[in-house]
């Protein structure tokens, strides 16, 4: 049990890759706060979830809440260990096509949240504890249409090293999770059909070495050693789960003619 008598927060924890998360998590002892916005979909994910979940209904843009919120959830469940501040949008912000607002949504949400949610944390984070930030392959990329989550990823990067810096003096580590296309119901959003699903993933898949796209739980697992004693000499890196898109671009198997 890796995370035996641990707490950890998660938030976004009521879908994909949080909700992958919390279930690692748990498997592997530990206490779980979940987040989300949507109250039916954070219900519904403690009770899949079971024992040992707190459902905290906040939204990560709402820092006063947050703070208010997690003040609450460490009183009643413990101080923290882990922070895994895994909440995004991927909304599209093309040239030509977006406003301000839907910008700075994106901006709000996947940075300046990440930040807050950590300082709002760090008063109940036990030294020697995790910082997990979630960030994403688009930060190197360059995919057309995205520039501001792209942005918000680059931007998390750089402050994952940062902040491994700043809480260095308290043991804290500080790291990333870096997914590339993964396997979630965010894509059901882009498709009408189930073959249309099909033919989404085998192209996502075609453009890594490996031929696939990730499982939820494979970018929850490296969460997970982030999170545990394996990692008490680690701080300010990413691991990076793409198949190899990003590290060995030209071995994807878009190119291979066997």
């Amino acid at each position: 049990m890796r995370l035996e008598n641990k707490v950890a927060v998660i938030t976004g924890g009521n879908s994909g890759i949080g909700l992958a998360t919390a279930r690692v998590f748990l498997n592997e002892g530990a206490k779980v706060i979940i987040t989300g916005r949507n109250a039916k979909t954070l219900a519904e994910a403690a009770e899949t979830l079971g024992k040992n979940v707190y459902p905290l209904q906040a939204d990560v843009t709402d820092f006063a809440a947050m703070e208010t919120g997690l003040a609450k959830a460490a009183a009643e469940f413990g101080r923290f260990d882990v922070v895994f501040a895994n909440a995004g949008i991927a909304n599209e912000t093309a040239l030509g096509k977006t406003t301000v607002e839907q910008f700075e949504a994106v901006v709000r949400t996947n940075f300046t949240a990440a930040f807050f949610t950590v300082q709002a944390a760090l008063p109940h984070l036990n030294d020697n504890g995790s910082v997990i930030l979630n960030g994403s392959v688009h930060a190197v990329l360059g995919i057309p249409g995205y520039s501001a989550y792209a942005g918000t990823k680059g931007a998390v990067r750089a402050m994952t090293r940062n902040l491994a810096s700043e809480l260095a003096p308290r043991g804290i580590r500080v790291n990333q999770v870096t997914p590339g296309a993964t396997r979630t119901p965010i894509w059901n959003a882009h498709v009408e059909t189930p073959e249309a699903l099909d033919a989404l993933e085998a192209r996502f898949g075609a453009m890594s070495p490996l031929g696939r796209m990730s499982e939820a739980d494979e970018i929850a697992k490296a969460a997970l050693y982030f999170a545990s004693d394996d990692s008490l000499n680690v701080t300010g890196i990413e691991i990076t789960v793409d198949g190899g898109a990003t590290g060995a671009p030209s071995g994807a198997k878009m190119f291979r003619t066997t």
